[in-house]
């Protein structure tokens, strides 16, 4: 599911930094084989503490010593799940957690924690509110009451909102037209309809300009509870010396009264009998973005890295089946890949690429043939191995930051999994025999039933996509997704 991020200064990095990953992942990995005669280091997830406080409050503490930095991560279950039809509303809500607090302003807000060099943004995505920040560990007692200001005394300033709200309504007018910034918005709620998995996570036009200042009061109320929430501290710092400031900042935070807001979460899981079309149509397009996807696993589920394992060899990376067929061979497109996004409850399997506008048809026969290979022809045992060794040598270093680690202890919280996806990762990469692997893709990668979703020049291809299954057909200029 889609997040959306407040602050965050070096996000064109993060960017980078995936590009890098993506396209030269194969040469790292590479390097992951283990060499005759020596034995493979198992990654562990660092030792930690975990307490839960009297008010309900769960926190982690990791010390970690390299360098003279603290992260802390705050994660509350208060996502784009919990909209109902107020669609953006968790998404404002956490923007606004930067607006104020009880001691400062906006502005004071920000001059203290740049002056003191902090990293420091808030994100949405479906399933949560997150509040991160990164500092010198010299000041972890400065910062520590700042960022409990920001989390339990927000102070929801009028003016800060009306300014976000203006702003947000030309974003999302803005998106519209950029295909690939709204597909998984247009993908999500083809998937789940009514359900809160289907919320939009920056909410549209309509539903932003209906909402006030005060559905994000009452938003916070309902949903921002110690108890349901979690906070992870992860660095260069004492335990003991932590944890006393925890207990002194967080241990008066209270729920406030407010009742839930669960209606939509709480909506039954559509169960799809047939194949369905999804056609965007927008005018002015020359090429066609698109998804073939289904419903697919949750956070939790025991075989989530196996089937990683085997998402690798479909589109998880460069050399792809998927990336090799429709680039690389066909020509059709500059990527293709496949994703399992996992949820709490639920989540989607999708296949994605764009391509020009008239050899759509072609693009699409060809990615549904490839996930079609995988089932009919399976894997083979180099293929396994090449794939093995690949998510071996990608996954460490998606850990070895504070942050990750960080952020690691509040997904285990929110997703309902724990340090055994750390701890036995490698075990379970290498358990994934020939035979697991057809288990793995009879069990989880749809073969039927389809669902498609196709942003594009409709007069061009709105008959041609008729052979894919019932098509509904929306204007990507309308309201909504």
């Amino acid at each position: 599911m889609s997040k959306k991020y407040i602050k965050f200064p070096f996000a064109s990095f993060v960017v980078l930094w995936m590009l890098i990953s993506f396209f030269a992942g194969d040469v790292l990995a590479a390097s992951a084989s283990t060499p005759a005669g020596q034995a493979e280091a198992t990654f562990r997830l660092p030792q930690y503490e975990k307490f839960v406080m009297k008010n309900g409050l769960t926190v982690y503490l990791m010390e970690q010593h390299e360098v003279p930095l603290v992260n802390i991560s705050a994660a509350v279950p208060a996502g784009a799940v919990k909209d109902n039809d107020k669609y953006g509303l968790a998404f404002l809500t956490a923007e606004a957690l930067l607006f104020g607090a009880k001691s400062f302003t906006k502005t004071q807000l920000e001059e203290k924690l740049d002056f003191l060099g902090t990293t420091y943004y808030t994100n949405v995505d479906g399933e949560m509110a997150r509040l991160t920040a990164s500092f010198a560990n010299k000041d972890v007692d400065i910062i520590m009451p700042i960022l409990k200001e920001i989390l339990v005394d927000p102070i929801f300033d009028e003016k800060e909102f009306d300014k976000r709200k203006k702003r947000l309504m030309l974003e999302l007018e803005q998106e519209k037209e950029i295909p690939g910034q709204v597909m998984e918005s247009y993908f999500n709620k083809f998937m789940f309809g009514e359900h809160g998995y289907g919320n939009p996570v920056g909410g549209t036009k309509g539903t932003i300009s209906a909402i006030s200042n005060e559905d994000l009061k009452k938003f916070y109320q309902a949903n921002y509870k110690p108890a349901e929430s979690v906070i992870a501290v992860v660095g260069d710092f004492k335990t003991p010396q932590v944890k006393k400031m925890i207990e002194k900042w967080f241990g008066g935070w209270k729920a406030k009264t407010g009742e839930g807001s669960q209606g939509a979460a709480e909506k039954p899981l559509p169960t799809f009998a047939k194949s369905r079309v999804l056609l965007v149509n927008k005018d002015d397009a020359t090429e066609t973005r698109f998804r073939i996807g289904t419903l697919g696993i949750k956070r939790s589920n025991p075989d989530y890295v196996a089937i990683q394992v085997i998402n690798t060899i479909l589109g998880g990376r460069f050399t792809s089946w998927l990336n090799d067929e429709l680039r690389v061979n066909a020509g059709l497109t500059y990527g293709a890949r496949s994703n399992f996004a996992a949820y709490k409850t639920s989540g989607t399997f999708y296949v994605s690429s764009y391509t020009r506008t008239e050899r759509t048809i072609e693009a699409l026969d060809l990615a549904v043939q490839v996930l079609e290979r995988l089932h009919v022809k399976g894997v083979d045992a180099e293929t396994l191995v090449s794939a093995q060794n690949y998510i071996k040598g990608q996954y460490p270093p998606d850990y070895e930051r504070l942050g990750d680690l960080a952020n690691l202890l509040t997904d285990m919280f929110i997703y309902g999994f724990n340090e055994s996806f750390i701890n036995d990762f490698q075990e379970n990469v290498e358990g994934v025999t020939v035979e697991k692997a057809k288990e793995i893709i009879a069990k989880y990668f749809p073969r039927e039933n389809l669902q498609f979703v196709l942003i594009g020049k409709g007069s061009e291809i709105r008959d041609k996509v008729k052979k894919y299954g019932e098509v509904t057909e929306k204007e990507i200029k309308a309201e909504g997704f």
